[in-house]
């Protein structure tokens, strides 16, 4: 199935572009969410008329995530979470758990934008963890685990 993406889309293309997709990843992801519609002649047109406001959208979208990525980067995360006396955690801390503590902090993050390299942690002590605000923003951020032993 041909689709027009209404934004940019990691690993397809971006704004506007006709791509060329698996029918249900158009039906069940694509088209639900908004990011693209179908590349009918009416929908071509269509699109062609909103661009400028699409592409503002977009702007506007990029901009916000970079200033949130700003002063999101280097910042520190401090759980807290039962551990055994060599150090390994009774369970994990995934990215729910950090996106949860983010916004206690004040950061609106949700659990799919926090991206964790080696899995979730199991250990005491500091660790790095990606956070993707936008597909173009992705910043660093540190998350320190302290063991409270039951």
């Amino acid at each position: 199935m041909q689709v027009i993406l209404l934004d940019k889309v990691v690993n397809l293309g971006n704004l506007g572009e006709i791509v060329k997709v698996k029918d249900g990843y158009a039906r069940n992801f694509l088209i639900p969410q908004g990011r693209a519609r179908r590349a009918t002649e009416a929908n071509k047109a269509e699109f062609e008329a909103r661009r400028a406001e699409l592409e503002k959208a977009a702007q506007a979208k990029l901009a916000e995530a970079q200033a949130q990525g700003e002063k999101l980067a280097g910042s520190t995360v401090k759980l807290t979470q039962k551990a055994g006396v060599d150090g390994r955690l009774f369970g994990s801390v995934t990215n729910f758990d950090v996106a949860e503590e983010l916004g206690k902090i004040g950061y609106k993050v949700a659990k799919a934008q926090v991206r964790m390299p080696n899995g979730p942690i199991k250990t005491v002590g500091d660790s790095t963890v990606n956070v993707a605000l936008h597909t173009d923003v992705v910043v660093e951020i540190n998350v320190t685990v302290y063991g409270e032993t039951a």
